[in-house]
């Protein structure tokens, strides 16, 4: 398996929906010695609509790199004016958790990587708080506490960016970080920050949104993994899920129903980032199976 992984490649592609688009794709590969193995596409509107197609292809050209077949597709994109990207399999991203005081996303996240269910590379762990530290670092994972106020914000998110930057980092997993990021933050890492709310959104949108469940008698309680954005829990929705409750659910009861949720919603669509299934548009995703 693994020999195989390292000829594996994914071709991610969103453009204007036009004839010939799979054809040039397929030609391309066929002419490059690569070999399909899987491969989706999905249209918003076959006249004149948004094309998707994700692709799996195993390189088997020896003669060719990796960076040459990038190179080399680059005439294909901008003849249909793709929006694309070209990952290796057998690279594993790496991935930064954000923390602070609740552990059970983490603590979901964490286990995964270690059963090898999520196929990633933590370099780090950053949290507002110290608590969980010894969790942490027990995975042999660094772990940096950065105490975030009002008054020294920006000089706590200039410390962290630095430290991803340092590490190289792909993707930002907010696992239960109870700040906000400012518009600076989400720029410099755009489309790479992944939030875990604790609610099925649009509803009970920001704080305490267990209490507001309660309040309005809810007979579902759900969670809700997005990207972030500059609009507070608006950003494009990648999973969400739901567990059924009833009259009987006090508020502790309730969070402990909706942690359950959060941790299992959490893992899937960090899991479909890492396995490169996920295309942002508008504040949409599409995500391939």
């Amino acid at each position: 398996m693994e020999s195989v992984m390292k000829k594996r490649i994914r071709l991610l592609i969103s453009c204007h929906d036009q004839p010939g688009i799979v054809a040039a794709i397929s030609t391309f590969l066929n002419h490059h010695g690569a070999n399909i193995v899987q491969s989706d596409q999905y249209s918003t509107d076959p006249e004149g609509g948004r094309f998707f197609m994700r692709v799996e292809f195993d390189q088997n050209n020896d003669s060719i790199t990796f960076e040459a077949l990038k190179t080399a597709f680059t005439d294909v994109a901008a003849e249909y004016k793709m929006n694309w990207r070209m990952e290796q399999a057998s690279r594993k991203k790496r991935m930064a958790i954000f923390v602070s005081k609740e552990d059970h996303c983490l603590l979901e996240l964490l286990w995964k990587w270690h059963s090898n269910e999520l196929i990633c590379d933590i370099p780090l762990v950053i949290s507002n708080h110290d608590e969980l530290r010894d969790v942490v670092e027990g995975y042999g994972i660094p772990y940096y506490h950065i105490p975030v106020s009002k008054e020294r914000k920006a000089e706590a998110e200039q410390k962290q960016i630095e430290l991803l930057h340092q590490y190289n980092i792909d993707v930002i997993v907010l696992a239960r970080y109870m700040q906000i990021i400012s518009s600076h933050f989400v720029d410099t890492f755009k489309d790479k920050i992944i939030n875990i709310h604790h609610s099925f959104l649009p509803a009970f949108i920001g704080a305490n949104p267990y209490a507001k469940a309660f309040e309005r008698g809810v007979k579902l309680i759900g969670a809700t993994a997005h990207f972030v954005t500059d609009d507070l829990d608006e950003g494009p929705i990648i999973e969400q899920d739901v567990l059924r409750v009833n009259h009987r659910y006090s508020v502790p009861q309730l969070r402990v129903a909706g942690r359950n949720v959060e941790r299992v919603v959490l893992a899937r669509a960090v899991n479909w980032y890492l396995e490169d299934k996920i295309i942002v548009y508008s504040n949409k995703t599409v995500v391939f199976s």
